[in-house]
């Protein structure tokens, strides 16, 4: 896809939230089950059941996905297609890149071990590798508005007020 296809296919997306502001904001949903055998909780992905469990430092086996893991994989797929989108705009073109994000965790704050450990990742480093020709301004504009319009980074960094209940059912 070029610029213009791109443009071309967010043109009537932009002209109705332009003038429909409501029309621009939905309600993404995600739900799962607690696993009735195993310390897990299935996540329905909508292409695919995604099993979730504990990390093999909390006591997990590793056979089951980490949701830690998922957190830094959907920051890094979020930021690659956010950034291919931007660079298609810009023009610019990206022979190969690959993103990456690592996160830091200390254990002892999710197991309970040091209250004065934190629960959660303490910091996190997104690397994008790019293999391109063009000018270093260009990139700088890349990494900009990457970083602008990457929903799962500015919800990281933001840190949105999370409404957290309990309901029977």
């Amino acid at each position: 896809m070029d610029a213009a296809a791109l443009r071309a296919m967010q043109a009537p997306l932009k002209e109705r939230y332009n003038s429909d502001p409501r029309a621009a904001r939905i309600t993404l949903r995600a739900s799962g089950s607690l696993d009735d055998r195993n310390i897990a909780c299935k996540v329905e992905t909508g292409r695919a059941l995604a099993v979730a469990g504990l990390h093999p430092a909390t006591g997990g086996s590793g056979m089951e996905l980490c949701s830690g893991d998922m957190l830094l994989e959907a920051l890094v797929a979020c930021a690659g297609v956010t950034m291919k989108a931007v660079a298609t705009a810009m023009d610019i073109p990206l022979r190969a890149a690959t993103i990456s994000a690592e996160g830091d965790l200390d254990f002892r704050g999710t197991l309970g071990v040091a209250k004065d450990a934190p629960v959660g990742f303490s910091q996190i480093r997104l690397t994008f590798q790019v293999d391109t020709d063009a000018p270093q301004e260009k990139l700088e504009k890349l990494l900009e508005l990457t970083e602008r319009y990457c929903v799962v980074y500015q919800t990281i960094r933001s840190g949105p007020p999370v409404d957290l209940r309990l309901e029977r059912g």
